[in-house]
């Protein structure tokens, strides 16, 4: 994960390196930062009573509940197929060659921002990325959040219909930006998808896998930065839509303490 100073921030910055470690696979160390985040969670007013309590109460569950049985549900919830891929351009374009010239982008982004990273997560890794996140300003984090909030829509709708705890994270990030409405919209979808992590779905994935990258295709380069520009078309858009992080609901007084 990058390499990024605490300091005495506003609550929103510090509730999104919560929500990045509730993603992040379940270690001891997660289990053991459970009370903070909770004080975290509880101080951001921008999230509504009921939203805070079933965050809070998910922490709790994690950090009393036994270390294996997390990490088992986890590689089961994010490790098999696709539909919740914590990798962002992953629900654009899955694995096409467009994809790499997107992750360029935002690495040049990161860069731009003097945010570093180490050699372990692509780019578009959705904890990493709220890392990032948590370094900006109100008006950058609502402008992301924007620009990404159909797949964040998307995620929380299949997180939900698999009855996973995790769905509270994307939810919550809408929530930052009053667009909690907008789950709404994939739920009939996600109803009829078929499931893409049984041993029979992962078995086709990896066949069209092997099709897709023995053939050589000029159009595969044509769309080399194809991603790239809807990124930067994206970003057009949502500035002229003037997403904004919530106000408050009452002030709040800044939580210190690190998290893992």
């Amino acid at each position: 994960m990058a390499e990024v100073a605490l300091q005495i921030e506003p609550v929103g910055m510090r509730s999104l390196r919560v929500l990045a470690r509730l993603l992040d696979y379940p270690t001891p160390e997660l289990q053991e930062a459970a009370g903070d985040m909770i004080e975290i969670i509880d101080a951001e007013r921008r999230w509504s009573a009921a939203l805070r309590t079933e965050l809070m109460a998910w922490c709790q569950r994690i950090a009393e509940a036994d270390l294996l049985e997390l990490q088992a549900t986890y590689v089961a919830q994010f490790d098999k197929g696709r539909a919740t891929s914590l990798l962002l351009f992953e629900h654009v374009h899955g694995e096409s060659r467009d994809r790499g010239q997107a992750m360029v982008d935002l690495l040049a982004e990161y860069e731009g921002a003097g945010f570093e990273l180490d050699a372990r997560e692509l780019p578009d890794y959705l904890p990493l990325f709220l890392e990032f996140l948590s370094t900006r300003s109100e008006t950058e984090i609502a402008r992301w959040l924007g620009e990404i909030r159909h797949i964040l829509a998307l995620l929380a709708a299949r997180l939900e219909e698999r009855e996973a705890g995790h769905a509270l994270v994307p939810l919550a990030l809408l929530a930052l930006i009053g667009a909690e409405g907008d789950v709404e919209a994939h739920r009939p979808q996600v109803k009829e998808e078929a499931p893409d992590n049984t041993p029979e779905a992962l078995d086709a994935v990896w066949e069209e896998e092997a099709v897709r990258f023995s053939a050589a295709s000029d159009q595969d380069c044509a769309l080399q930065s194809a991603e790239g520009r809807r990124l930067a078309e994206r970003k057009r858009a949502t500035q002229g839509e003037a997403v904004r992080i919530l106000e408050p609901a009452s002030s709040a007084q800044n939580i210190n303490g690190d998290l893992p």
